[in-house]
């Protein structure tokens, strides 16, 4: 396990096999451990896995400003953690909010990504270019309110958590939430990235991202369509390719591993 430490915020991570580099980055409501069915397929691969515990969850720092919870400051903690390890660049796979993040740091930090693979999530610019996705998101603006999106999410016994999520691992996920402190920190990203304003702002221009980018979409995601990952397409430079999960939900390593761990083997070089 390592420790590294950003304007005093610490990020805690994981790492596992020897070999090139790979950051494996989570979203919401997870932690690292999201990823337990990707890691030893890629160690055994010959790779260098790397699990951060991104800010506000797991055992890593939770600042208590919303404004701590900007994606370019959460890159700024992933760009410490290779400096940590040694390492310049590093492959990038990210799902959810960790696929946005995935995206700002191929955007901004191009030296750093080698290759990157976004699940479920696509590139900002396209995420509300489609009405439908908008649609979808409405629970992104429930998020903005701090105390009572809190209160939605958990009372009951987390009953609205239960059904809109619908994740696979839904006691250890809320059990993880309770332990850590994590559930106002995470909805923190929320507030912190995407506030009302956004969603009437022009579409972000950022510049081109010039790694090579799979993106990966299930047909099952309850909060994401395929054309916002389809029109990623647009704000890659270098190769694009686009993978399309028939059946599975909206956590597709937890799900479906065996067909994740394929395509992401398949897509990075060795």
């Amino acid at each position: 396990m390592g420790r590294v430490e950003v304007d005093g915020v610490v990020t805690v991570y994981e790492v596992t096999g020897e070999g090139p580099p790979v950051v494996l980055l989570h979203g919401f409501p997870d932690s690292g451990r999201l990823w337990r069915g990707q890691v030893p397929a890629l160690a055994d691969a010959g790779f260098q896995v790397i699990v951060p515990d991104l800010r506000g969850y797991g055992r890593s720092g939770k600042p208590a400003a919303v404004e701590a919870y900007s994606l370019l400051l959460i890159g700024a903690d992933v760009t410490a953690v290779l400096a940590d390890l040694g390492h310049k660049r590093a492959h990038v796979i990210g799902h959810d909010w960790g696929a946005a993040l995935a995206w700002a740091l191929a955007s901004f930090a191009p030296d750093k990504v080698d290759h990157m693979a976004a699940l479920s999530v696509g590139h900002p610019a396209s995420f509300w270019r489609s009405p439908r996705q908008r649609e979808k998101s409405w629970y992104m603006l429930l998020f903005q309110f701090p105390g009572i999106a809190e209160r939605w999410l958990t009372e009951d016994n987390w009953a609205n958590f239960r059904d809109w999520t619908g994740h696979p691992d839904t006691d250890g996920v809320i059990a993880d939430l309770v332990a850590d402190g994590s559930l106002t920190p995470g909805l923190n990203w929320y507030r912190a990235n995407v506030p009302p304003e956004t969603w009437v702002a022009p579409p972000l221009v950022l510049p081109p991202v010039q790694a090579p980018v799979m993106g990966v979409w299930s047909t099952g995601d309850m909060a994401l369509t395929e054309t916002q990952m389809t029109e990623s397409a647009r704000q890659v430079a270098g190769p694009w390719r686009y993978e399309r999960l028939e059946g599975a939900g909206h956590w597709m390593q937890l799900e479906e591993p065996d067909q994740v761990n394929r395509l992401l083997l398949d897509f990075l070089p060795r």
